[in-house]
């Protein structure tokens, strides 16, 4: 079986469920291969050193210039972010937002965490009182949503309405499966989201409060350009896109594999070592995203094959991650593995900014949920995201006990 082959696969209903295979098929090839009848891509990198070398290089680039004034609200509203520009605009825009992420910001938020996964537990407790609960939407997507609430200041009576908008967007930026009608619902969504943003931002300008929005804003007005207000607006729409739904996943991910293995459950709920070492082992398994794109800006060598200049490169994370020459067997979920360092939050320039924050909500979180919910058992089987660059479950319906 080729790249291309492979490539085509994992764009099918059944490859977005059921990657690993496939990964394993890429391996076989090579860490890198050329996709020469591709008309999407000239190579794919799946082998971990090929993939971190590519991450780490900033020959082969992402993002892009500014949006010009042509472009629609979607494509305006990411261009206008971090994530989407080159340099020296992405460096400049991190910065600025750099301040929320650091481990001791991430520590501070550590005792709202808790008291948000506590009070969660007691709503999910009594939802699932008589019967079969929504883990997903009941408690995943909530916890990460209520700590961006708190950092960002967004009111949380909101943060319902955030839910279908954040997935239209992440419906459009997922791969190999845009459409007309994504097209137009994500364009939607950026006019509806940028809109709500550049009124929290007027709010903010009245009423500062102690949020990373008022910093920002004020920075914004004591006339150092760090940022303009369109791309504290377009930086606002991923970052909380990006960081809740990141941890949604984690949270989503790390439950089949733990139930399956109930002492390390037990041992996950008592001990805060065993906790972060399966968030770590969950996040190389299975992790939440699953491939970026780079852009080689000359002819470059990676695992011995040349990738032409203007050449796309689809970087597996997901494959690098399942690695045999990195990991040994790979396949198995082994939280005492003793290398975990797995490449599912990147490397270099783009390393996700949330990192740190993704790992404390799971860290805090997966113990709590076990300590309170010691039964919790799967009723039924989950529904998987039909997504191929982030990696997650839309449903899944558990017992509490």
């Amino acid at each position: 079986m080729t790249a291309d082959e492979i490539l085509a696969l994992l764009q099918t209903d059944e490859g977005r469920r059921a990657p690993y295979p496939l990964y394993e098929r890429l391996h076989e090839l090579g860490p890198v291969s050329l996709t020469p009848a591709s008309t999407a891509y000239a190579a794919v990198a799946n082998g971990y050193a090929a993939v971190d070398q590519i991450l780490r290089d900033p020959r082969f680039v992402k993002g892009g210039p500014p949006p010009g004034p042509d472009a629609d609200p979607v494509s305006t509203a990411l261009g206008n972010s971090m994530m989407f520009r080159t340099e020296p605009d992405h460096g400049r825009m991190r910065r600025a937002f750099h301040q929320a992420f650091t481990p001791r910001r991430v520590a501070e938020l550590e005792p709202e965490i808790v008291a948000l996964t506590d009070s969660l537990l007691d709503r999910l407790g009594v939802l699932g009182a008589d019967g079969p609960v929504d883990f997903i939407a009941e408690f995943g997507y909530l916890l990460p949503a209520g700590v961006m609430s708190a950092l960002l200041g967004i009111p949380a009576p909101d943060l319902e309405w955030f839910r279908t908008r954040v997935q239209r967007v992440e419906d459009y930026l997922d791969f190999g499966g845009r459409t007309v009608e994504k097209v137009a619902a994500a364009n939607e969504a950026a006019v509806e989201m940028s809109a709500y943003y550049q009124q929290l931002i007027a709010d903010r300008r009245v009423a500062p409060g102690n949020d990373l929005i008022s910093g920002l804003v004020q920075v914004i007005d004591s006339g150092d350009s760090v940022l303009t207000d369109e791309e504290l607006v377009g930086n606002l729409l991923v970052l909380f896109n990006a960081s809740f739904v990141t941890t949604i996943n984690l949270l989503g991910n790390a439950l089949p594999p733990l139930l399956e293995r109930p002492s390390l459950v037990k041992a996950l709920a008592a001990d805060p070592v065993v906790a972060e070492a399966c968030v770590e082992e969950v996040l190389r398994w299975d992790g939440t995203a699953q491939v970026v794109v780079r852009t080689a800006s000359e002819d470059l060598s990676v695992g011995g094959v040349t990738i032409p200049e203007g050449g796309l490169v689809l970087v597996i994370l997901g494959a690098a991650n399942r690695d045999p020459a990195r990991f040994p067997s790979p396949e198995v979920f082994d939280a005492e593995r003793a290398d975990k360092r797995h490449i599912t939050f990147g490397a270099g320039a783009y390393f996700c900014i949330g990192a740190v924050l993704a790992r404390a909500e799971g860290r805090l979180a997966l113990p709590r949920l076990f300590q309170r919910f010691p039964e919790l058992a799967l009723a039924g089987a989950p529904v998987q995201s039909a997504g191929f660059a982030l990696r997650g479950f839309a449903t899944m319906p558990v017992t509490l006990t």
